[in-house]
């Protein structure tokens, strides 16, 4: 972050924005492998069609998905596939961060077990 304007940092802010938020997260996950349109979307992460639509809106926004019309459907991918590589990134430390709270809480669980 070092260099950046005040205002690319309030970019950055904003594009992190667009990524705190569960349903839109399992949205992005669910467009990990191909792309859908909003009602695969909606039954995937099972939410209205409407809710689904206002989260799309907000990660195009921001540059996450790209949409293609297809006749009477709009199809959803991901437009930027390093967003993967972030994710992962913090869901790795996230992960991390979990385990070693459950061993704080219950070490004997952790440890390894002798036979």
């Amino acid at each position: 972050m070092e260099g950046l304007s005040d205002q690319a940092l309030i970019q950055v802010a904003q594009y992190f924005s667009a990524l705190a938020e569960p349903t839109r997260l399992r949205i992005l996950n669910s467009l990990r492998d191909h792309e859908q349109n909003v009602g695969e979307l909606a039954e995937h992460c099972a939410c209205s069609q409407a809710n689904v639509s206002r989260h799309l809106s907000t990660l195009a926004k921001h540059g996450l998905v790209a949409r293609e019309a297809r006749g009477t459907s709009v199809y959803y991918r991901i437009a930027d596939p390093t967003i993967y590589a972030l994710c992962d990134l913090v869901c790795g430390n996230v992960a991390r961060q979990l385990e070693a709270q459950a061993a704080a809480i219950n070490p004997r669980s952790s440890a390894p077990s002798k036979i």
